[in-house]
């Protein structure tokens, strides 16, 4: 769950969810209000010390079927918080070119029979920090263990097709979560999750991976880029002040933020990156910035004389100037 802290006290939290839904196009804008009813995507940290089991999350169509949303993602590699690698810092994505359906069936019928391996069936490529790529719903993928910094669709809807994973094994419960009551175990429907084209798309690299690109359109004192782009979805950027400089960052859409190094001011507010929190400490790293703020232009002071500030922001799909 997403909370807001209006005190330094955190009991006086309440859900992010209660504070859209009172303020409504206030804060997120008429055309996400509109369209969606509520904030529709949300960003997190995924950092595992190990890869995790090849899943896949499903597609809007498949997901409506139990009542739920599909699951489009997006993953970038902060070079701030990836100083250890972890055992496996390298993601699978989909299957080899040349496998077939009738092989990946195979796989899943094995689930409660033997290991599956079926990353032998697929293809992984190495973490590069400060690059990111796109997942369509509907891509099976494994991914690596470097921390990741995840803006996605404001859902959580997967079937994982590989049983044992870094050791740990998987029941069946986990292949046939998010099926309709009538095809639990039914091989032939859960293949039909993946979207298979893409899956095997031979260029997929090409198609999938996301080198950052710099907005040329920033002001001076800053280096702002694109890390998530190039999808009907969600966006992100990576906004790094120079030590000491003051800056003015307008945007057409409301977003989320997070630090990841330095510490200033944003508006009226602190923002500081922490170096340790206890269970259910507050800190001064994560803000939402409403529609017409951002429209309006956040001030954004580095207070350090030697340090960068760099801040990751997450939007809706309304961002008018995102690279397609």
């Amino acid at each position: 769950m997403s909370y807001v802290a209006p005190t330094n006290d955190p009991k006086d939290k309440f859900l992010f969810r209660d504070f859209i839904a009172e303020l409504g196009e206030e804060a997120i804008g008429k055309t996400l209000m509109e369209r969606y009813g509520t904030w529709p995507m949300y960003s997190k940290f995924f950092d595992y010390s190990v890869p995790l089991f090849h899943h896949v999350h499903l597609t809007f169509d498949k997901a409506e079927l139990v009542g739920r949303l599909g699951k489009p993602e997006a993953y970038y590699y902060p070079p701030q918080l990836n100083n250890y690698p972890g055992s496996f810092p390298a993601t699978y994505f989909g299957f080899s070119p040349e496998v077939t359906p009738e092989q990946v069936k195979e796989r899943l019928r094995d689930y409660e029979a033997r290991d599956n391996r079926i990353t032998e069936l697929s293809r992984a490529y190495r973490i590069e920090l400060g690059t990111g790529w796109y997942t369509p719903p509907g891509v099976i993928h494994a991914p690596g263990s470097y921390l990741t910094y995840e803006p996605q669709w404001n859902s959580d809807v997967n079937s994982v097709y590989e049983n044992v994973a870094s050791g740990e094994v998987y029941p069946k419960s986990f292949l046939n979560e998010n099926c309709p009551e009538d095809k639990m175990d039914d091989v032939d429907y859960i293949f039909s999750l993946l979207d298979w084209e893409k899956n095997i798309d031979p260029d997929y690299r090409k198609h999938y991976f996301r080198p950052p690109i710099v907005n040329q359109k920033a002001p001076e004192g800053c280096v702002e880029k694109w890390v998530a782009y190039g999808n009907d979805y969600i966006g992100a950027k990576e906004l790094t002040v120079l030590p000491g400089r003051t800056v003015v960052v307008a945007d057409e859409a409301a977003y989320g933020l997070i630090a990841v190094q330095g510490h200033g001011q944003l508006g009226v507010h602190p923002i500081e990156t922490p170096t340790l929190l206890r269970f259910g400490q507050l800190s001064n790293d994560e803000y939402f910035v409403c529609e017409g703020a951002a429209r309006r232009g956040v001030r954004i002071e580095n207070k350090s004389s030697v340090e960068p500030l760099v801040i990751l922001k997450h939007f809706g799909p309304n961002h008018p100037d995102m690279p397609k």
